[in-house]
Order: C-alpha cells, then structure tokens, then sequence
C-alpha cells in the first residue's frame, strides 16, 4: 500500500471533504488527533468520570466517522463537532438520568409572553459567577442535561447567544429564554442545597 503522506495543517474543511471521499480511517485520525482532548473534556464535564468520559469520546468518535458525510459546511467544522459532542453526551446522561427529580419539558413554541416573563425575571450572570463552586459542582451534578448543557455553553465555553443558536438550532428569542430558565432552576436548586 502507498505511503500517505498527511499534511496536518490542513483546514478542517477539506480535510473532511478528503475523508468523506477517500473514507481514510489516515486522515481521520488528524481529526482525532486535533479533537480528541476538547471532545473528552466536554463529555468528563457531563459525567464527572475519567473513564466513562474516555468511552464516550470514543463512542463519539466511532460515530463521527460514519456520520462525517452528513458535515454540511454551513459552519465550522469545529462548530458542528461541537454540536455533535453535546447532543451525544445530553443524549447519554437523559437515557441514564436519576428518575427522583422532577424534569421540565421544552417546547419549541415558546410565545412572546413568555419569553418576556422569562427575560424580566432573569438572573443576572454575576449571581452566577459568585455561587461556591464545591455546592455549584453537586447542583450541576443534579439538574437536567438540556439546562446543564446551555449552562456550560455561555460559561464554560464563553459562548455567544449566536454560536449557542447555531450548535442547538434555535432561534435567539428561543436560547436565551433557554438559558433564562435554566439559571432560574439552577439558583433555585443552589438554594435548597
């Protein structure tokens, strides 16, 4: 078989259009390789377990290369990996979640209504910052993996309403009465701790 000789400062993009073309488990591996650290730590942030986090970044990585055709190129690639990471990771944590919590349910058509009850009873990001972190840590622990990923995304991740509206699909009326409310219930939950 023929040497491949890999140029790793390739843009993701084409990188991907190679791999879809060539199906080279090679040149997925540069993915890997870019990827692998950012996606294990993301999934270690919704399991809190070394070894539950290493085997879903290699679930997710499995899964990526068969789904890698579906890559659009409407976004970064890094954007869509992104994606794909919390939707698996949000997808994992649900099927596996504690029954002994009340869930809320999300609609997608959310009104007008009450996206202004929601925004005017919003939370302010600095009663967020100022929460202790040890009791923080148990309560994210605890609460829905839909609120928990829309949290890490504008905090952990410093993300911007439009890059949370591009990785969930969503309109911007529809993140940040998301994100409203999941402060909502984590203040409340810290509370009762």
């Amino acid at each position: 078989m023929e040497d491949l000789r890999i140029d790793t400062s390739i843009s993701d993009e084409k990188l991907v259009a190679l791999i879809v073309q060539t199906k080279s488990s090679e040149l997925f591996s540069v993915i890997y390789d870019r990827y692998a650290p950012l996606v294990y730590n993301k999934c270690l942030s919704f399991v809190q377990n070394k070894e539950e986090a290493q085997d879903l970044t290699h679930d997710i990585f499995v899964k990526l290369f068969i789904k890698i055709k579906t890559f659009s190129h409407k976004s970064k690639f890094s954007t869509w990996l992104y994606s794909f990471t919390y939707n698996h990771c949000v997808n994992y944590v649900q099927r596996d979640l504690n029954k002994r919590r009340n869930k809320f349910i999300y609609t997608d058509s959310e009104d007008e209504q009450d996206y202004l009850n929601a925004v005017q009873n919003s939370i302010s990001d600095e009663v967020i910052f100022n929460m202790d972190s040890e009791k923080l840590t148990k309560e994210l622990e605890l609460i829905d993996p839909s609120d928990k990923s829309i949290l890490f995304m504008k905090y952990q991740d410093d993300m911007s309403i439009e890059d949370i509206q591009e990785v969930l699909d969503l309109g911007k009326s529809a993140v940040k009465m998301r994100l409203s409310r999941a402060k909502n219930r984590l203040v409340k939950a810290y509370e009762t701790i």
